[in-house]
């Protein structure tokens, strides 16, 4: 069943993120907070797409070496990787080397800008399939979590149809529900009440290199087993 978690500092959350720091800092900071940004939702799905048969986790924890890797994912730089970027790639023991799915996010960047350029935009594509608005909805276990939607499902088919590779019904529910499309935080979980009520902060070369040295941080003490204190309301 697993109900939310009672953790160190008195504050109840979703199971999933055990007692890792960094996951723990990821839950309350990020996970479930809608994102708009149209190049902050491709990098995120283009890391979905990389967790495929890992743990996210594994993605966060290389998250940093992945930005840098790609180019911080900017799709139009992205869109012109050649063979000779893809080997070097293949080469990045900071990254999951996995040629199908480096080769998989360029076709994914290609058609990022075709939406962008001919349709509505990417983010206001996406949001569509919510009705553009958060879906709330009442989870009190992790067992009544669903793996996949309709509305996934929907979204799966319309991105594969424009050449997005990775975007399964499984992979999609697990991107909405971290850019807070759904809200998927337990009833009982604390940031369940918050979540849609602070908007994330903007994407600046400042907030990604503090978010870097935080996620530094946090590896160090996951390391070593030693709670990290943290304001979880800060930053959303």
């Amino acid at each position: 069943m697993r109900g939310a978690k009672l953790h160190y500092d008195g504050l109840h959350r979703c199971p999933w993120p055990g007692e890792d720091p960094l996951y723990i800092a990821y839950h309350d900071t990020e996970w479930g907070v809608p994102e708009y940004d149209d190049r902050a939702l491709f990098e995120k799905l283009i890391l979905d797409g990389f967790q495929a048969g890992l743990s996210w986790i594994t993605i966060l924890r290389k998250r940093e070496n992945f930005r840098k890797a790609f180019d911080n994912f900017e799709p139009a730089k992205i869109a012109r990787y050649d063979q000779r970027k893809i080997a070097a790639l293949m080469n990045d023991a900071g990254i999951v080397r996995n040629r199908a799915k480096i080769e998989g996010a360029v076709n994914s960047a290609k058609a990022y800008l075709k939406i962008m350029e001919e349709g509505p935009g990417f983010s206001k594509l996406l949001w569509s399939f919510v009705g553009s608005k958060p879906k709330d909805n009442t989870v009190k276990t992790m067992a009544s979590v669903p793996t996949s939607t309709p509305e996934s499902i929907a979204m799966s088919k319309e991105l594969l149809k424009h050449g997005f590779k990775f975007v399964g019904p499984t992979i999609v529910y697990a991107f909405m529900q971290a850019t807070g499309m759904v809200n998927d935080h337990l009833v009982t979980c604390h940031c369940r009440s918050k979540i849609g009520k602070v908007k994330r902060p903007a994407r600046t070369r400042t907030a990604q290199a503090k978010t870097a040295r935080a996620e530094k941080i946090a590896k160090k003490a996951s390391a070593k087993k030693i709670p990290v204190k943290r304001n979880s309301a800060k930053k959303k």
